[in-house]
């Protein structure tokens, strides 16, 4: 097949899935100058939109086409940006010859998890899942239960269960990783049941609606090939012998034998991550970035962005990715935009308040929310301990807490008292989405003064980005600390930490950043195995 670039169509030729095809037939067969005979097929490898113009906005499209006389094409076409497809196969690793004397271990069944679950159960290594949390259906009845009266359980949340943190998020697959293997995650995820949209999206999202039945697919996938999947199955410690992984410790009851010990715990396994170190485990401290929702009306956000197309059926609901640089030194961005979402209750720990935003798959919800952040760094823990990021964050979700009634409630405050600096008693015309219910207040008693300064001055400058921003009652809701996660693992080339066979991998382990990132780090990761070890 040859690969032509910058396919451009008008939005108006494009309204229907019908329209598009043919239009996109007509634009191939004119650049390359030949007949509709020649043309046998095409598939979209990529699309996007170019909105840069608000009076006409365009489609911009990378194809794959199959053509008679390919190599005549190319040769006449090659210095106009036609070259051939390039192969995206995933080739996979060699196996070892060496038999592990126990199957692996893989402890979380978050996006790392599940891929490295699920290379290995089909290579015959029947590896083992051990998943703190439930399955993803006794999760969500636990995550609704939280959402609607208040009743937190520590172990299966929004953070911990079946699928990770991601289940409950835009189920954006976007990533700035450069990697065959996100071609063949995508892949993996259409097999599952995700849209085939997602495989030539510029910005790839399954909805976390979709995302659950994906989930159950995989892990159905990895048990039907002879791995072992356990809920409610928490690693309390680890057994260490000469600097060696020898077993691990499930529910302060149970002995696991194992070999290797794949990490996928996410980033916010702050009780695991003080086990890891008391065992002796490499842990550094992360960077990472704290900061607040932000929620606009989602049609105004589509009027700023497509114009007089805001509404259009081929566009959906609008998003936007802001960065503001600061004289202070510091840097605020936007983060996981969810247009036509929610901002969600994410807390795992008692007497904490975290939020984090979600979308399902339509974006059909009327705000828009994203993160705004501040990056911090280990200077500002006050700590040099490994793990004085994960205090960091739990005094701010401790404040937030309890300047909003010690009930999960979420501090909030209309971005006309914020940049005002007057605290909030009521709401105006944009309603809150965060559930149990938000408490009108003043965020500057829940965040950093830097963050807080750094954010009001980013709300400007974005106001002159997107006019409207600082909108007096849009609404700011805190406070978000979960973006990445505070510590990092430390690794060798071979994925190892310095105890030999536990492998750190993914968001927690501090290597990837969502879910495509983590799920390649799980797919990498499960490759090590397979080039260690032959299956058990």
């Amino acid at each position: 097949m040859l690969r032509l670039t910058n396919i451009k169509i008008n939005i108006n030729k494009a309204k229907t899935h019908q329209e598009e095809t043919e239009a996109l037939r007509k634009e191939i067969i004119s650049k390359l100058n030949i007949t509709e005979k020649e043309l046998i097929g095409y598939k979209i490898f990529k699309k996007s939109v170019d909105a840069r113009k608000k009076d006409v906005i365009y489609f911009i499209y990378t194809i794959d086409v199959n053509l008679n006389n390919e190599q005549k094409i190319l040769k006449k076409y090659s210095k106009k940006g036609v070259t051939e497809t390039p192969d995206m196969s995933y080739e996979g690793v060699p196996l070892s010859a060496e038999k592990m004397s126990h199957p692996p271990v893989i402890i979380g069944m978050g996006p790392t998890g599940l891929i490295a679950g699920l290379f290995l159960s089909r290579m015959g290594y029947n590896p083992i899942i051990l998943e703190r949390g439930e399955d993803v259906d006794t999760r969500t009845l636990k995550v609704n239960n939280f959402w609607k009266n208040g009743v937190l359980d520590t172990e299966s949340n929004v953070q911990f269960g079946e699928g990770g943190a991601g289940s409950f998020s835009d189920g954006k697959l976007t990533t700035l990783i450069n990697d065959k293997r996100c071609r063949t995650i995508l892949e993996e995820f259409i097999k599952a049941g995700a849209p085939e949209e997602i495989l030539y999206s510029n910005k790839p999202h399954i909805g976390t609606d979709l995302l659950k039945s994906v989930i159950k697919k995989i892990r159905e996938e990895i048990i039907h090939n002879g791995g072992t999947v356990r809920f409610r199955a928490k690693v309390t410690d680890f057994i260490i012998k000469d600097n060696k992984i020898q077993g691990v410790i499930i529910n302060d009851s149970e002995t696991l034998d194992c070999q290797a010990v794949l990490l996928g715990i996410g980033h916010s396994a702050r009780d695991t991550f003080q086990v890891l170190h008391q065992r002796g485990v490499t842990i550094s401290q992360k960077p990472f970035s704290i900061g607040v929702r932000i929620e606009h009306p989602q049609a105004f956000i589509d009027k700023a962005q497509y114009g007089n197309f805001a509404g259009h059926p081929s566009l959906g609901a609008a998003d936007y990715k802001l960065v503001y640089h600061s004289e202070n030194g510091r840097s605020a961005y936007t983060f996981c935009m969810c247009p036509g979402g929610y901002v969600i209750a994410a807390a795992s720990e008692e007497e904490k308040v975290a939020v984090n935003g979600m979308s399902k798959h339509n974006r059909d919800g009327e705000n828009a929310n994203s993160a705004l952040l501040v990056g911090v760094t280990p200077d500002d823990f006050g700590s040099s301990h490994p793990l004085a990021g994960i205090e960091f964050q739990r005094k701010w979700e401790k404040l937030a807490y309890e300047i909003a009634g010690r009930n999960y409630h979420a501090p909030a405050q209309l971005i006309g008292d914020f940049l005002s600096d007057k605290p909030s008693t009521q709401l105006g015309n944009v309603s809150p989405t965060y559930k149990p219910n938000v408490t009108s207040t003043e965020l500057k008693n829940c965040l950093p003064d830097y963050v807080v300064e750094t954010i009001r001055e980013a709300i400007l400058h974005f106001d002159t980005i997107i006019k409207g921003f600082a909108m007096p009652d849009g609404i700011l809701t805190g406070v978000e600390t979960r973006s990445s996660s505070p510590i990092r693992i430390n690794r060798d080339e071979n994925y190892l930490s310095n105890i030999y066979g536990l492998y750190p991998m993914g968001e927690g382990a501090g290597y990837a950043g969502g879910i495509m990132s983590s799920a390649v780090d799980g797919l990498k990761t499960a490759e090590k195995i397979m080039s260690k070890y032959a299956p058990f």
